[in-house]
Formats: C-alpha cells, structure tokens, sequence
C-alpha cells in the first residue's frame, strides 16, 4: 500500500506480458540452431549420430537438386491437408449436432469421448484391415485425429456461451440460422482456433506415423529409408521439414485468429 502511494501519480506497474516483437517466436528456434552449430564445431557431437547443421544443409541442396525433396514434400503435404480438411469439417459438424442439442449431445459426446480415450495410432491395425495400406488409411488415421482435437474445444467452446445470450435471443424471438450466426458462432471461435492449432499438430503427429507404414514416397519414408543406411543427415532435413510445416501451420492459424477476432482483448495481444 505504501509503494503504491509513493510511485508517481500517472504511473502503473505492467503487470502483462509486454508488447509483441515480430517474428519473435523464432527467437527459440534460432537459439536452438545456434547451439546445435557451436556444438558441432566444437566437436561435441559425433557426426555419426547427430550430424552438423552444415552438413544438414548441404544434404538438403543436394536432395533438392535431385528433386526427391520436394517430391515428397508434395505427397506429405497433400496427405496432411486432406487429413486436416476432413477432420475439421467433421470435428465442426459434430460438435455443432452435440452442441445444440440434447440428443446429439446424447449420442455423439460419449462416443467421441470414448474415441479420445484410445490413440488413433491404436486404431491401425483395424483401419489397415479395413481400408488397406493404401492413401485412404493414411487419410483417415490423420483426420481421426484432427476431428477429435477440433470436437473436444469447439464443443466446450459452444456449450460455454453464457445462457443469458440464449435468453435474449429467445426474447427477441431471433430464428435459428440468426441465432446460430449472432450468437452461437461469435461464441464459439475462440475454442475452434483452438482445436484448430491443436488439430494442425495432430495432423504432422499422424502423418509422421502413417508415413512410415508400407510407404513408397513422403518425408516420413526418406527418413526410414535413410535410418537403414545410417543416414542421420536426412533423417534431420526430413525432422527439420516437420517443424518449419509445423511452426508455419500453426503462424498462419495465428494470424487467421487474430484477424477473425480482432474484436477480443486478451493477454496474447
């Protein structure tokens, strides 16, 4: 109390996180390339095991070069997008029939629920029964996961609106479709956007996995070519490709977010 009365008036104590600096998430990133760096050239690390950025580098040009890189960048991306696109459209859907009403609540939140509870990757072997070994496996392993991401946050998101908007729509006697877009949407972006950065993970986490299944072509496949030959330098561009999709995903999820809800003041700025 005393401190508080002794600080210049018009003065006040930042108590957030501060102003945003631009790109400055790639500040960790960065950090962590530069330690990998000194430590290769200061021969911390064996080159057989974890191969320097240098060497990463010039192995990425070469498979560049040869086209084998963006060859199966292509497939893995094409793969990742399908997956992510059908289980959003499918984690939306359900959460929207759970959402808005009792019986669909009823019949699909325990069965998702249920379906949270047991990894997708568990479900390989009966998908590979059901559907083979072939794209559409790899699709739908990928969107189970995405749809149950996009479910659990944007269902919690919807049943979370304050009922006192429901009132009010009904006292004002809106319509349906009205009520949906003035009140229900509004109110459950923010959960979506979750689900969604969380739902872009999930879809590099399934594809990591689906690609090195009786796979003839993707990131995941170089690298498990590569580990029979003790490759490590593509095995780390294949790691590296992962997480610039993965840390450029979730940025654009970022941006989409906070120009979709601009109207929010919250902490992240």
């Amino acid at each position: 109390m005393t401190e508080a009365l002794s600080r210049p008036r018009g003065t006040r104590r930042r108590l957030g996180p501060g102003r945003a600096v631009p790109f400055g998430r790639l500040l960790g990133p960065l950090l962590l390339v530069a330690v990998w760096w000194a430590a290769s050239a200061l021969h911390y690390l064996d080159p057989r095991i974890l191969t320097g950025p240098g060497s990463v580098a010039a192995t990425a040009a070469d498979l560049v070069r040869d086209g084998r890189l963006q060859d199966n960048v292509l497939i893995s991306l094409q793969r990742a997008g399908l997956g992510l696109l059908f289980g959003v459209l499918a984690g939306v859907v359900l959460a929207v029939a759970a959402g808005l009403s009792r019986f669909g609540e009823y019949l699909v939140d325990g069965t998702l629920q249920v379906k949270r509870a047991i990894p997708s990757l568990a479900m390989l072997p009966l998908l590979i029964l059901w559907l083979g070994i072939g794209e559409q496996m790899k699709v739908t392993v990928i969107a189970l996961g995405v749809a149950v991401s996009v479910y659990v946050n944007t269902y919690a998101s919807l049943t979370g609106i304050d009922s006192r908007y429901v009132e009010l729509a009904e006292s004002l006697d809106l319509s349906r479709w009205r009520f949906v877009r003035t009140v229900v949407v509004p109110g459950s972006l923010p959960g979506f956007f979750v689900g969604l950065r969380l739902g872009v993970t999930a879809s590099w986490l399934g594809l990591i996995v689906v690609e090195q299944i009786n796979s003839t072509s993707g990131i995941g496949y170089m690298m498990f070519q590569a580990q029979q030959y003790a490759q490590s330098d593509v095995i780390i561009v294949g790691l590296v490709a992962y997480g610039i999709f993965g840390f450029a995903s979730d940025a654009a999820v970022r941006a989409v977010e906070r120009r979709v809800l601009s109207w929010r003041r919250t902490l992240a700025g």
